[in-house]
């Protein structure tokens, strides 16, 4: 096993590029954090972090003021290099075909390529399509050609070392599993798998399942579609029930009381960076073939429509409807907006002109150019209709009793 310490150069630091950050760098190593925001730099390096994420802040300072992570604008020289970047989908016509968008990938992967040198490990942690780590493999023989050898026959190899190790961690509880959740390690080569492990494992405790890229890359894929899938029946499941007079929540419950039944919680539709765009990442490879992956994601793509319809229908009951909005987040105790179905509903009923809207995020500070924001009294104060979009556990706990006189709309289940 190979614990020295490396100089490991993060490129984004985002969610998860911050958190790899900066344990790596209180478990011995010098990081170089590479981000192209330059208040996100100056950030990091001054101690703080621009993301909520809990206790991530203690972990920061204590990274930055060891000296072994420092936050810069452009990347260096190093001995791996972790690729952290977003992969979001693009919309393209005809057919409305959700397509992956590699630009940010292949715009990190062109930002390191002066600084690499022959051993140097590049690690992909974003979640990608199947083949993507190999498309880094051909970039960087096209940028640096001194770092492609000729093998046996007419076939080439890189003298760096390539693997993809997709994050799978919980936004909320990231710190604990990066450390504690296993591994899955897709190399290029058995040897550049080799070579990740042995650098997680100056930092995980989580088994290390080493396997190919591609794999590795469809394994991430096949996790975030299987919970799309089964969060897709749940969310049909409201629907039905809606129309049929029927508490979604108590039948739920009911029904899991089966021994071998795990029906999950609907919601307001399903968001986030990877469970909202990985399952289109498979149907833009397989079209014919996904299916039910297919059908779920336009299931859970459909639901903010159903709520919006809801929401319409109520209001016609005022005049001038106050509709309050709890919660812009894609999930509950964090402030990520990445694909988030609230934020999409909140929008959409400003741009729908249905009423005033008043939204309350308590994990976002101020307030956001296109939205402001409301303290929870006021809202609940002012609101003739209550929209519950995220069950933030400060939503948990408000009285009952101003309730009464509100509509109420909770598509968490909240106040069930």
């Amino acid at each position: 096993m190979n614990r020295q310490r490396q100089t490991v150069v993060v490129v984004g630091l985002g969610y998860i590029g911050l958190p790899t950050a900066s344990i790596l760098a209180t478990r011995g190593h010098t990081v170089i954090g590479v981000d192209v925001n330059e208040g996100t730099v100056r950030t990091i390096n001054s101690g703080k972090i621009h993301i909520v994420e809990p206790d991530l802040d203690v972990l920061v300072r204590s990274a930055v003021n060891s000296g072994n992570l420092k936050a810069v604008t452009a990347p260096e020289e190093g001995d791996a290099f972790i690729l952290a970047v977003p992969t979001p989908f693009v919309q393209e016509s005809p057919g409305h075909e959700k397509v992956p968008d590699l630009s940010y990938i292949d715009a990190a992967t062109r930002s390191i390529a002066p600084f690499l040198r022959e051993g140097n490990l590049v690690i992909l942690e974003s979640t990608s399509p199947v083949g993507t780590t190999e498309r880094i493999a051909g970039l960087i023989a096209e940028l640096r050609p001194d770092l492609a050898q000729e093998g046996s026959g007419a076939r080439k190899y890189l003298s760096v070392h390539l693997a993809h190790c997709p994050e799978r961690v919980l936004p909320g509880h990231i710190l604990r599993e990066l450390v504690d959740n296993d591994r899955i390690i897709g190399g290029i080569t058995r040897v550049a798998a080799e070579k990740a492990r042995d650098l997680y494992k100056s930092f995980c405790n989580g088994g290390m399942h080493l396997t190919d890229a591609r794999t590795a890359e469809m394994a991430k894929l096949v996790e975030n579609s299987s919970r799309d899938v089964s969060i897709a029946f749940a969310n049909e499941l409201s629907m039905i029930c809606d129309k049929l007079g029927i508490n979604v929540w108590e039948l739920i419950e009911l029904a899991n009381r089966h021994p071998r039944v795990n029906i999950l919680q609907p919601g307001p539709g399903v968001g986030g960076h990877c469970i909202a765009v990985d399952p289109w990442f498979i149907v833009a490879a397989a079209p014919k073939e996904a299916r039910l992956i297919r059908t779920a994601r336009e299931v859970n793509d459909a639901k903010p429509h159903w709520v919006l319809d809801r929401v319409r229908a109520k209001a016609e009951r005022f005049k001038d409807p106050v509709i309050g909005c709890l919660g812009l987040s894609f999930k509950a105790n964090i402030d990520d907006l990445r694909e988030s179905p609230a934020m999409e509903i909140t929008l959409e009923l400003i741009r729908s002109g249905v009423g005033r809207v008043m939204a309350c995020e308590p994990n976002i500070e101020g307030g956001r150019g296109d939205l402001p924001l409301h303290e929870m009294d006021e809202v609940l104060r002012e609101a003739d209709i209550l929209l519950v979009l995220v069950d933030h556990e400060e939503f948990k706990d408000i009285d009952r009793e101003l309730l009464k006189e509100k509509v109420v709309i909770d598509t968490r289940g909240v106040w069930r």
